[in-house]
């Protein structure tokens, strides 16, 4: 599992892998506005359905050495306040390492997501896993998009209704 965050830290964050009882914390994401259309999901499935969707997909990554996304849990509360990680995708043909982002609803606007995000950026460019990192993120996801100029990427292209956000190794401590 070469591109998890298993056990790593941030100043308010520890990341840890996705576990099965999280399920229950993690559909609350799924009833705020919009959320299925900006992860490419069929917005007409239920929260439970939606939130099944995510999980396989997580242990699918996790169990096929894809990266994935580590549960970000608050230090102080030890809540689950969202998800973040490194993602292997296929894009236009092309293999390229995402920081990819998701925050509770309930903890949106305390900056949770660029400080994994950071995190993640330093740990993929620090282990050499790829020369440049994307994020892609819905067109209409306005917050996200924040996150990755945050995190020093720059927009690279569109593609159907995803941004594609980039930074590149040579550039990362700019």
């Amino acid at each position: 599992m070469k591109y998890l965050l298993t056990g790593q830290e941030t100043e308010r964050l520890k990341f840890r892998l996705l576990k099965s009882e999280d399920f229950d914390s993690w559909v609350h994401l799924f009833k705020a506005d919009n959320v299925a259309e900006y992860l490419d999901l069929d917005p007409k499935l239920t929260e439970l359905e939606l939130c099944q969707i995510w999980f396989d997909k997580a242990f699918h990554r996790y169990e096929n050495d894809l990266g994935g996304m580590n549960v970000l849990i608050d230090k102080k509360t030890n809540r689950l306040v969202g998800q973040c990680g490194l993602l292997v995708q296929t894009i236009e043909n092309r293999e390229r390492l995402e920081i990819g982002y998701s925050i509770l609803p309930e903890f949106w606007k305390n900056g949770f997501a660029i400080e994994a995000a950071k995190k993640c950026k330093n740990y993929a460019f620090e282990n050499n896993f790829a020369n440049s990192l994307i994020s892609m993120i819905h067109i209409d996801n306005l917050s996200s998009e924040k996150v990755a100029l945050r995190n020093g990427m720059t927009f690279e292209k569109k593609i159907k209704s995803f941004n594609i956000f980039r930074i590149d190794k040579e550039n990362w401590n700019r």
